[in-house]
């Protein structure tokens, strides 16, 4: 499928962005989603794709979503409008530490252009969100997905996801533009 009909396909079936087809993809491959009720945290979640995809495939889980941008409501998807590094003062999501099945994270940093400036702040963004995984998961049968991008500290990347996680796998799913650097990384703990 072209890029662009991913985008076209999102807005037909009535999706908030194209995205959905990225983790979809992961998830079929990994089985990362369990049956039956979990807990799972989006971080940087808006506009909303991949937690209204977990809600449609997982309706008996129970959904965080953070991020620090508006993001419309999502029955059973309880939202907060906050910084990610405040996630702690968050008293519904603290109170579940080391009780999530899954953690997902879409977010990337704003872009400068300066390729040295972007890997950095793509790295530090990447390494806060794998702290805060690694913080909140249980200590088994759990996954984390998280977007990075293809560039000098991927490695230093998996590097610190394979201190946390048992197996770390790298997707590029079909709905990522092929031109995009874009990629995922998937990391679970199986005991």
């Amino acid at each position: 499928m072209h890029a662009d009909s991913w985008a076209i396909k999102a807005k037909q079936l009535g999706l908030r962005s194209r995205a959905v087809f990225k983790l979809e993809e992961i998830l079929k491959k990994t089985k990362a989603l369990k049956k039956g009720p979990s807990n799972i945290l989006d971080i940087g979640s808006a506009p909303g794709g991949w937690s209204e995809l977990i809600r449609l495939l997982s309706p008996s889980s129970q959904i965080f979503a953070i991020d620090l941008l508006e993001m419309d409501s999502i029955e059973g998807v309880t939202f907060f409008q906050e910084d990610i590094i405040n996630i702690d003062q968050i008293e519904e999501i603290s109170l579940l530490k080391k009780k999530f099945d899954l953690v997902i994270s879409d977010l990337a940093p704003n872009l400068t252009g300066i390729r040295t400036v972007d890997e950095e702040n793509i790295f530090d963004l990447n390494i806060l969100t794998l702290e805060i995984a690694t913080n909140y998961l249980k200590q088994g049968n759990t996954s984390f997905i998280i977007k990075t991008f293809q560039n000098s500290l991927l490695k230093k990347l998996r590097l610190e996801m394979e201190k946390s996680f048992q197996l770390v796998q790298t997707y590029k799913p079909a709905a990522s533009k092929s031109k995009s650097g874009e990629i995922y990384l998937y990391g679970v703990n199986r005991l």
